[in-house]
């Protein structure tokens, strides 16, 4: 593992006590109410259909409740994560609900040595592929687990909102950050996770941006059909400091500048038969 996993695992480690905590990830409701299902999932859902039956694989899983979700909807489900006490949260909140899923420790880079299955679904949720350094090789994995007739997935931040000044106190939306992928990533260093109240000592955290041509060439290129592509005017957090949050739970920019940045993207593709 190179520096820059080496300082993301540390950090996504620790998120995992502030995340699994009454104010993260919501895991009691996930755990006590059958018809809980995350605000993720419940998005996707209505995009993706009926998954009864299904086998699901979900990479970068963190603690698992997308992916449990995924399970009450039907779908037999395996997530991969690099970060031990992340897998580790994930087996406990699956044992605590009775519900038969597979949580794999690996980086996924390392998944097709780890697990050898292909699978109908393969699911990618929000704030995944900003962690990964090589695209292409991320796309190649995530179509090899891809079997023939089924279908991937992706809803993830839209890179050129990743490319603002997320420090500002008003509502201009002013570009700090590369668009266009890099070799050497951005650290972005916090003392606090995007969800939870928990305090993070392992401060530092390393990402890179893809565009949006690079992630549907990827995918392309490793054997996949682009079936639909989406983008968003709302985001599952609060990204800048002038977006408010709406009845149904996402989070928006200002009426007056909503129109002029996407907040998020979706791919569906497939394998031929």
């Amino acid at each position: 593992m190179d520096e820059y996993r080496t300082v993301n695992l540390a950090n996504w480690n620790e998120r995992v006590d502030g995340h699994m905590a009454p104010d993260g990830y919501r895991v009691d409701e996930l755990i006590n109410d059958p018809d809980w299902v995350t605000a993720v999932v419940r998005h996707d859902a209505a995009k993706l259909g009926d998954v009864s039956g299904l086998t699901l694989l979900h990479s970068q899983c963190h603690i698992g409740t997308d992916t449990l979700s995924w399970a009450k909807l039907g779908a037999t489900v395996t997530g991969l994560d690099f970060a031990p006490k992340a897998i580790a949260a994930s087996r406990s909140i699956a044992a605590q609900m009775d519900v038969n899923a597979t949580f794999v420790e690996t980086e996924l880079y390392s998944a097709p040595d780890h697990i050898d299955s292909t699978f109908d679904l393969v699911y990618t949720s929000v704030g995944a592929i900003c962690w990964m350094p090589d695209i292409t090789k991320w796309a190649e994995i995530m179509a090899g687990f891809v079997k023939p007739g089924g279908r991937f997935w992706i809803r993830d931040s839209h890179p050129a909102l990743m490319a603002l000044d997320d420090g500002r106190d008003d509502d201009q939306l002013v570009v700090a950050y590369p668009y266009f992928h890099q070799p050497t990533p951005i650290n972005f260093p916090a003392t606090e996770s995007y969800q939870g109240s928990a305090t993070i000592e392992n401060t530092d955290s390393y990402s890179w941006a893809h565009s949006i041509a690079d992630v549907i060439t990827a995918l392309m290129d490793a054997g996949l059909t682009l079936e639909r592509f989406e983008e968003y005017q709302h985001l599952d957090w609060q990204f800048l400091s002038s977006m408010t949050q709406t009845e149904e739970g996402t989070w928006v920019l200002p009426e007056e500048v909503r129109d002029n940045v996407p907040m998020q993207f979706s791919i569906l593709a497939s394998k031929p038969a």
